[in-house]
């Protein structure tokens, strides 16, 4: 992997102000714009600018692999498996053949759809 990726919030902050002038206020793609800086003002501000060069370094790498932690034959058992109290924010799943993330939710763990690349028509997942 390569070195850590210096995350330059001042000029990402200027780039996105620049590309969100381009479209008026309050559609999509200004709302993305909005989200993206705010999304990184956050990670400045909780102290996890060097934890997210690391996340950022991870996924630019051609060698990355996604590792599923857990099958399930169907969404009941994961959910079953949710509530259990065994499972953690950031545990990639498949059920019945299909990626999800398990993400925490204020007082909860949740599943989101998340796409394995077999999903995608790549496959650079590792079992």
């Amino acid at each position: 992997m390569s070195e850590v990726p210096e995350i330059d919030v001042r000029g990402i902050l200027e780039v996105l102000e620049s590309a969100s002038q381009q479209h008026t206020r309050g559609t999509r793609e200004w709302n993305a714009f909005e989200a993206a800086a705010f999304c990184l003002l956050y990670v400045q501000h909780l102290g996890k600018l060097k934890e997210f060069a690391h996340y950022y370094r991870e996924r630019l790498d051609p060698d990355f692999k996604i590792k599923v932690e857990r099958d399930f034959a169907t969404r009941a058992e994961a959910e079953s498996w949710l509530k259990s109290g065994d499972a953690e924010d950031g545990v990639q799943l498949r059920i019945d053949g299909k990626g999800f993330l398990v993400v925490r939710l204020p007082g909860r763990l949740t599943l989101m759809n998340n796409p394995l690349p077999e999903e995608l028509g790549t496959d650079d997942s590792e079992d």
